[in-house]
């Protein structure tokens, strides 16, 4: 079963993370969602893996966070919108294998879902 890792490769938790993983030996498949954009569906997808809403995985200290959504109430199909449109606000990484997913924050959770 393949071990899928959401990367961001101009982070350093994400790249910690893919090490991680090649440490381990897994079989990986490596989705550079920031290149290709993740579509509604996938993320919905992640979203019920990881059993969370999608305001857990908005990063509020990003730039366009402050400027654009911060102190505003939005509804969990909007945020999934907002998440689409703008994957830098995706919490990263995010590791999934089978029917589980993991945020990688710090790098050493997602020995939990290998």
């Amino acid at each position: 079963m393949k071990t899928i890792i959401y990367h961001n490769p101009s982070c350093s938790k994400s790249r910690e993370a893919l090490n991680l993983l090649i440490d381990q030996k897994e079989d990986i498949e490596i989705i550079n969602y920031m290149e290709g954009k993740l579509s509604k569906e996938e993320l919905i997808d992640i979203l019920n893996k990881l059993g969370v809403d999608p305001e857990v995985l908005v990063r509020k200290s990003e730039k366009i966070y402050k400027e654009s959504f911060a102190e505003k109430n939005f509804t969990k199909n909007q945020w999934i919108d907002i998440l689409v449109n703008n994957p830098i606000l995706i919490e990263r990484p995010i590791v999934v294998k089978g029917k589980k997913a993991i945020i990688g924050r710090p790098p050493k959770n997602i020995i939990d879902i290998l």
